[in-house]
């Protein structure tokens, strides 16, 4: 890119939004814990990291679109219709890891 911005840059920024939101969805650490320690306590907390974990992704997809950088291939084909549909339902959360790739999942 002739703008200043790494080369890298747009596919490093994914693979830390997929990162982070594959985090969210295991119950593991994330940065966001460290800026909102007090909700753990909280059992809408859960709910809550994974939704703002799923919109960074989706932010950053969008991005990626709008520049004309290449985003699919860092995502399993089902994660990458999940990604197109923008909606976290109950199927991504449950079958985000899932392999297999069986339509009754992605519909």
């Amino acid at each position: 890119m002739g703008n200043g911005v790494p080369a890298d840059f747009f596919e490093t920024k994914l693979s830390e939004a997929k990162i982070h939101f594959e985090r969210a969805l295991d119950c593991k650490h994330t940065e966001f814990d460290d800026l909102y320690p007090y909700m753990i306590e909280h059992p809408q907390f859960f709910w809550y990291k994974r939704y703002v974990a799923w919109s960074e992704l989706l932010t950053i997809v969008k991005l990626c679109e709008q520049l004309g950088e290449e985003w699919q291939e860092q995502f399993s084909q089902q994660q990458v219709d999940y990604i197109q549909k923008r909606v976290m339902s109950s199927k991504v959360l449950d079958y985000w890891f899932e392999t297999n790739d069986s339509k009754e999942h992605v519909s």
